[in-house]
């Protein structure tokens, strides 16, 4: 720099001086206010950006891969001027320090894609009404399902209902066929009853008077045989030997034992003496009776009924040991003989 001078006096005889260095202090107050106020501007920006509500949380994954911005390099500072000399007649002016080059501000943090969000957002709203959609239909085929179970269930009670109906009005029918059939098969057996008893009544009619006309017919020629032998005196004595009663012992108690076991007397025994009914009988060569004819009466109604009505149920009478009947016999019964 003495060099410098030493020439600059030794061209033109003037002594020139090297202008001093400007202060930098200002420049780095300045440089250091314009930082303080750019970390003040992110720190603000960053917990504005921040104040994000707690309940919304986004994870945004991106399959691309994003690479971040370099960095602007960084001008490099500006050459400092070559000092030129000036005439020592003005004053020198002070140089202006420039401006330091702006410093690249970091990129701010990346925000949320809105878009994604919007999306992501879309997409779970689109689920959860697909979802309240199944879970509808889902009670909607329950319902459908519970009804259809409910009506089937009705239908088929009321068919049960209808079965038992059915059923009762089918088992009312069978006992009302039934008892109609009772009452008209009773009636029948009635009809039936009362016409084998009016058979029976007419043939025992008839059977009595076959018997009283045969009886009567037997009489007769009893009668016209005892007249004819009245009628020749030399017959008589052979006549009254011949009607003479030649009744066997055994015959007669055989007859009388038949007699007395269909007899049946409801009345009693306990009265005085001992009454006695007597019955003339006449029967046919086989032992049937032809006539029953009550010679005697006991005083008892009762008693002399029930005789006759067992007499009536012996036919046909006992035979003999030698296979004949007696045509006419008496037949006596004691009420204490029942006994």
């Amino acid at each position: 720099m003495s060099a410098t001078k030493n020439n600059s006096n030794g061209m033109d005889g003037t002594r020139y001086r090297v202008p001093p260095e400007p202060n930098r202090w200002p420049a780095i107050g300045l440089a250091v206010g314009v930082h303080a106020l750019l970390l003040a501007f992110l720190v603000i920006g960053i917990n504005w950006t921040n104040n994000q509500p707690v309940a919304v949380e986004a994870e945004v994954w991106d399959t691309t891969v994003q690479t971040a911005a370099p960095p602007a390099p960084t001008p490099p500072p500006a050459p400092e001027p070559e000092p030129q000399p000036q005439p020592e007649t003005p004053p020198p002016t002070p140089r202006v320090a420039e401006p330091p080059p702006p410093v690249e501000q970091p990129a701010p943090p990346k925000q949320p894609d809105i878009a994604l969000e919007r999306e992501r957002k879309r997409k779970e709203e689109l689920k959860r009404k697909e979802e309240q959609r199944i879970e509808h239909e889902q009670e909607l085929a329950q319902q459908r399902a519970q009804e259809k179970k409910d009506k089937a269930l009705a239908d088929k009670k009321a068919r049960e209902e209808q079965a038992r109906e059915e059923k009762a009005r089918e088992e009312a029918e069978k006992k009302e066929l039934a008892k109609k059939e009772e009452l008209e098969k009773k009636k029948a057996e009635k009809e039936k009853a009362a016409k084998e008893k009016a058979e029976k009544l007419a043939k025992e009619k008839a059977e009595k008077e076959k018997a009283d006309k045969l009886a009567k017919q037997s009489r007769d020629q009893e009668m016209k045989r005892l007249m004819s032998g009245a009628g020749n005196p030399s017959s008589s004595g052979s006549a009254e030997k011949s009607t003479a009663p030649r009744i066997d012992k055994g015959y007669a108690a055989s007859i009388a034992a038949k007699i007395k076991g269909n007899t049946t007397y409801p009345g009693s025994t306990d009265v005085p003496g001992n009454p006695e009914v007597v019955f003339q009988v006449e029967q046919l060569p086989t032992g049937e009776i032809l006539s029953v004819r009550k010679t005697k009466s006991s005083g008892i109604p009762a008693f002399d009924d029930a005789v006759e009505r067992g007499i009536n149920k012996s036919s046909p009478l006992p035979k003999k040991k030698d296979g004949t009947v007696e045509r006419s016999l008496p037949v006596s019964f004691k009420l204490k003989d029942l006994n």
